[in-house]
């Protein structure tokens, strides 16, 4: 993959956009500008009238996302599209549109992966896809919509197993707890995807953006009913990011060490 490769590609086939996260070689781990060209085709998804669906997935075999870029985070570097800070991790969590989105998930999707699962409308998943909030294990927390979307999806206590202890599920078990639409071979989930999405495009779009919108509360484009979600998030999220322990968890995996907590 060169070095000046997009972050993001972006590929309209007739009434379906498809967003690549285009990072293979970080695992499709999110910085700035990855943030930036995905919000942006959300924006153009939006507005275009020919496009009736969108498909997000991920370049390479490996993952779908893999989250932060925890080296851009060790440098300091931020991860929102700039001047959108607005549209949330990877321009898309907090970036709802009308049209429905479907994650092709290949591979891993863990941490910011998985919440970007968890704000797609549908999930087809490959059979070798991982869903995981793994942030714990390196001094953060799931605040791109984690803490409070999986405990809505899936059955609380397993949620909240799998936020405090870190590990993942498979794809099959998501599918049982309706993480996951549908499991596919691996060298068949964005066909999969594309065929949900084509069915979709086959029906009325006003009537499908209208149920879309009523079904989320989607009102000028945000969720209002996940306001005070995002401000607790937003509040706790101060005490953790400005600890020693994010600082820590951050430099052990760029050291490819264990990390020693402080609790502070």
């Amino acid at each position: 993959m060169p070095d000046d490769a997009p972050a993001a590609l972006v590929d309209q086939r007739g009434h379906v956009l498809v967003i690549t996260l285009n990072r293979p070689h970080a695992m499709n781990a999110v910085n700035a500008e990855l943030s930036e060209l995905v919000g942006t085709a959300l924006d153009r998804a939006e507005q275009d009238p020919e496009t009736r669906v969108v498909v997000l997935t991920g370049a390479g075999e490996r993952a779908f996302c893999a989250g932060a870029d925890l080296k851009a985070v060790s440098r300091g570097e931020s991860l929102a599209a700039p001047g959108h800070e607005d549209w949330g991790f990877a321009g898309y969590v907090r970036h709802p549109i009308s049209k429905p989105t479907i994650a092709a998930v290949n591979g891993f999707a863990l941490g910011g992966g998985t919440e970007l699962a968890l704000a797609s409308d549908l999930v087809v998943a490959a059979e070798s896809a991982k869903f995981g909030l793994p942030e714990v294990k390196r001094g953060l927390f799931a605040a791109a919509g984690g803490v409070f979307r999986l405990p809505r999806q899936i059955p609380q206590k397993i949620a909240m197993e799998m936020m405090f202890t870190g590990e993942p599920l498979d794809a099959a078990r998501a599918a049982t707890l309706g993480l996951v639409n549908h499991v596919v071979a691996d060298a068949d989930v964005l066909t999969e995807a594309l065929a949900l999405a084509e069915k979709i495009a086959a029906n009325a779009p006003l009537a499908v953006q209208a149920s879309k919108r009523v079904a989320l509360g989607i009102v000028d484009g945000a969720i209002s009913a996940e306001d005070s979600d995002w401000d607790s998030t937003r509040e706790n999220a101060v005490g953790v990011m400005t600890s020693e322990d994010v600082r820590e968890g951050t430099t052990a995996f760029v050291e490819k060490r264990a990390p020693v907590w402080q609790a502070k």
